[in-house]
């Protein structure tokens, strides 16, 4: 057998694109960043950023997380605390013409988190935006003028994962503050999957889905009305029966 001789195959890179959702004003958004430098210098695009020869991909994704949000992954080691975003890898992106510098990979991931704050731009971004994942998606008149790389399709395949993990797992609480009420879950689906409840029905199947809600012990009036009852996330990550998506 031959020696394996490095030199035999082409060198590339291996990048990180994250996919930030968040709940904001009652709509699904996700986090963009106008690049500062070529290629694709103006456009909008998701934040990542390549991988150092020292890290592996979980904690390239973490550091980008912490770069572009100031927020940090949630540790798996410690499940069931509120420690962080809640970050899984997405999809793995390898076609030879995506980007123009060379070849270059990406793995994606996916990062959900409770309403943010306006987000701050760094590295080679020179502005950043939270931005309702549809304008994001259907993109101005011109097609050229959409997200930079192949981020519409990344982007896509991230919304589609959060829109199919919640019915079927906890997820929609991450997108929650530690204590929340059942109309603020409510809204959080509403957002995710783009259409409305009836509200009755959905308090009736999640306090009746055992272990996705516990109650917090208190009430609250920040929402406008009578006070509602505050839960936590319980211990499920499975739900049954799912919260299925209503076909639209």
């Amino acid at each position: 057998m031959s020696p394996y001789d490095p030199s035999a195959f082409p060198p590339f890179a291996v990048t990180v694109d994250l996919v930030v959702l968040t709940v904001r004003r009652h709509a699904l958004c996700a986090l963009a960043v106008r690049r500062g430098e070529q290629p694709f210098q103006g456009r909008w695009a998701l934040p990542g950023g390549f991988v150092r020869a020292d890290e592996d991909l979980g904690a390239a994704a973490a550091r980008e997380l912490a770069e572009e949000t100031g927020l940090c992954a949630q540790d798996a080691a410690v499940p069931g605390v509120d420690n962080g975003a809640h970050l899984e890898q997405l999809a793995t992106y390898g076609d030879p013409q995506r980007d123009p510098r060379m070849r270059v990979v990406s793995v994606a991931h996916l990062v959900l988190a409770p309403d943010l704050p306006a987000p701050r731009a760094g590295g080679d971004a020179n502005s950043a935006r939270w931005a309702p994942v549809d304008e994001l998606l259907e993109g101005p008149d011109q097609p050229s003028a959409g997200l930079a790389f192949d981020h519409a399709r990344i982007l896509a395949d991230g919304v589609e994962r959060a829109r199919s993990k919640i019915e079927y797992s906890s997820l929609a609480t991450a997108f929650c503050p530690p204590e929340f009420t059942v109309g603020e879950l409510r809204r959080v689906y509403e957002a995710v999957w783009g259409v409305a409840l009836d509200p009755r029905n959905f308090h009736r199947k999640v306090t009746g889905t055992p272990g996705f809600l516990v109650p917090a012990g208190g009430t609250t009036t920040r929402q406008g009305g009578r006070p509602a009852q505050l839960f936590r996330a319980g211990g499920a990550t499975l739900l049954n029966p799912p919260m299925l998506r209503p076909e639209v």
